[in-house]
Formats: C-alpha cells, sequence, structure tokens
C-alpha cells in the first residue's frame, strides 16, 4: 500500500487537489493497487492562526511517505516569501529533493504561441538541480538600509550535487530514448568558476553515456532557441536559478501554467508533485479554475511510485480530452465546465479505458 500525503495549501490549491486524488484514485482502481492518504492543512490559514508553517516533525513524516502532493502555495494576509520558503523550499531542502522535473509537452488541441509548431515540435524536458546555486540562502545584508548598503547572496555549487543532478539527466535521457541528445545550458563564459564546474562534469559523466548525444548552449541562447526552434531540445540539464527561469518560458510555449506539471524527485525516496501555476486567490471555492496541471502532476506522481501503466492512463485521458478541443479556453471560467467537471470527465476516462 502506497502512503501519499497531500498539501492541498492555499487558494485553489484544495480545489485541483481534490480533481488530481480524484484521477489518482480512479487509475488506482483501474490498475489495481492500493493507497493510503494523509491531507495536512499546511498553508497561510495554518501560519495565520498559530505561526506555524512546515515543523520539523511534518518533515520527518514526509520521509515515511512514497509522495507528496502539493496544491499551491501562496495567501493574499502573508507576506510574498514567508510560506514559498517554509513549506516549498524547506521541503526541497530538508528532504533533499534534488532533481526539479520539468516537461514541456504541448498536447494537440492545445495552442502554443509559437508559429507554425506543433505537438511534434515541442516535447522535451528540463532537469533543473533543485537544492544548490543561488537558492542555498548563503549570503546577508551589510548597513542595511542606509546609503552604504550591501547585499551578497552567493551561488553554492558541489561537485556532488553538480554530479548527481547531471548524471539523472544522462539516465533519464537514455530512459527517454526519444531523441538521445542531452543539453547542458549554462553561463559559462561569464560564470567561468560554477559553469567550469557544471560543463567538466558534465563532459566526465558523460563519457560514461558514447550513446546519448551532448549540447551545450548558454541560459541566453537557450531561450532564444526554446522559441525559435523547440524541436532541437530533448532533455536539458541545468542550475537551479536558469530552471526555475526557462520552465516558466516552456510553460508558456506548451500552452500556459494551467497546463504544466512539475516533480521534486530523490530517486529511490519521497517525491513532491505539483501544478507549477500558483494559487490564484481570487477565484478560491469557485470551481472554476482549470486543473489540467494539477492531474498532470498526479501522473508524475503515479509514475514516480512504479504505477507507469496508470501513469500512461492518466496521459492518455488527458490527451483525448484535450484533442477533442471540448475545452476552449484554459482561463479561469471560460473553459466551459466547473473544475469539478473536467475531473469527472479525465476519471471516467480512465475508468473506461
Amino acid at each position: 500500500m502506497y502512503q501519499i500525503v497531500t498539501i492541498p495549501g492555499d487558494g485553489i490549491g484544495p480545489e485541483v487537489t481534490n480533481e488530481a486524488i480524484k484521477v489518482f484514485d480512479a487509475a488506482s482502481k483501474k490498475v489495481g493497487f492500493t493507497y493510503q492518504l494523509t491531507e495536512t492543512d499546511f498553508g497561510g490559514d495554518r501560519y495565520l492562526k498559530t505561526g506555524e508553517i512546515l515543523p520539523d516533525a511534518a518533515i520527518d513524516e514526509f520521509q515515511s511517505a512514497d509522495a507528496i502532493y502539493l496544491g499551491a502555495i501562496g495567501h493574499p494576509d502573508v507576506k510574498p516569501g514567508i510560506l514559498e520558503k517554509g513549506i516549498l523550499l524547506k521541503a526541497r531542502f530538508e528532504l533533499d529533493l534534488y532533481i526539479n522535473l520539468r516537461p514541456v509537452k504541448l498536447y494537440p488541441g492545445v495552442e502554443t504561441p509559437i508559429k507554425d509548431k506543433g505537438p511534434k515540435d515541442i516535447d522535451f524536458v528540463i532537469v533543473r538541480e533543485n537544492t544548490e546555486g543561488l537558492y542555498s540562502g548563503i549570503g546577508g545584508f551589510l548597513k542595511r538600509g542606509t546609503p552604504d548598503e550591501v547585499a551578497i547572496q552567493q551561488m553554492i555549487n558541489t561537485r556532488k550535487g553538480v554530479e548527481r543532478c547531471i548524471r539523472y539527466a544522462f539516465e533519464y535521457t537514455k530512459k527517454r530514448n526519444k531523441e538521445n541528445k542531452l543539453t547542458i545550458c549554462d553561463k559559462r563564459n561569464v560564470l567561468t568558476y560554477a559553469h567550469e564546474l557544471w560543463q567538466r562534469t558534465f563532459d566526465e559523466v558523460g563519457e560514461e553515456y558514447p550513446e546519448i548525444e551532448k549540447d551545450h548552449a548558454l541560459v541566453d541562447a537557450t531561450t532564444m532557441w526554446m522559441v525559435k526552434n523547440p524541436e532541437w531540445f530533448d532533455v536539458i540539464v541545468t542550475c537551479n536559478m536558469f530552471g526555475d527561469i526557462i520552465t516558466d518560458l516552456g510553460a508558456m510555449i506548451q500552452g500556459g501554467m494551467g497546463i504544466a506539471a512539475s516533480g521534486n524527485l530523490h530517486p529511490g525516496k519521497v517525491g513532491m508533485f505539483e501544478p507549477i501555476h500558483g494559487s490564484a486567490p481570487k477565484y478560491t471555492g469557485e470551481n472554476k479554475i482549470n486543473p489540467i496541471a494539477a492531474i498532470a502532476a498526479s501522473g508524475m506522481m503515479l509514475d514516480h511510485i512504479g504505477e507507469s501503466e496508470a501513469a500512461i492512463l492518466v496521459e492518455n485521458a488527458l490527451i483525448d480530452l484535450l484533442a477533442s478541443q471540448k475545452i476552449k479556453d484554459f482561463g479561469a471560467g471560460r473553459m466551459g465546465y466547473t473544475t469539478s467537471e473536467v475531473g469527472d470527465m479525465i476519471a471516467d476516462a480512465v475508468a473506461t479505458s
């Protein structure tokens, strides 16, 4: 029996989480596995009531789970950064979820803003290092609040952290077996120390994978090619900051934030899965937000726990619904269906497949 923890979070998070678990449950019944669900209330409301964000005891409990599902984080009455750092980043760092995996896939029936590009052109994956770099929190202020103020934020790259990310990317490219091409995205012409380490490690690890084509692109060039020639990419591996930026660009070219899902992984251990959109608090409780990204994240969660057949069922149900063009617009209140109705359609498709 799988142990699944949910953190529905803030705003529309509980609504999309409900649909994601609805589809997950349909897949479990279709394929024939069991799971136990533990729901938590970590988020803005709890913080405002108790002052507690994500206690260490919860991290200890998460360690024994098979997967964590996160709905959305962000509350209008809580200062930006408190919940994001206290829940999302704390979970990533404390659980050592050193990979952020972001498929960038344009589904049939979904529009992209890129002219003359279709599903065959936009189908790649970004592997982002998730626990080092500029997000390590190393730095501080000197003479804060004065005209002489100095703010320092340091980029931390360790050989261990870089190598395990790059090795994962090579293994993922091999498993994906699409173009068998891995591109390293960096800024080694300026960040000469940090990204020399990345390139040197990439070259050394790459010797173990002669069947994988190796490519390189500076991050600014990567953003250009993602728009002009997305078909050039198969798998991209990059550092934490650059990954954060280019994955949002990836979301736009695949149809928007309402389509994009991600996984925070430590292979062989608990993973955390989420739609990449925000909490959209103004739509809370209105049952009109698009749950596609949330449901796609549940499919990634199925694959992570080893239920690949169930994951394929979920993806196929998503593809069929989107290709049917029943949903004309992915904006809140413009789908032509409620949040729960979209979840019902996908769950029913999984159950009857």
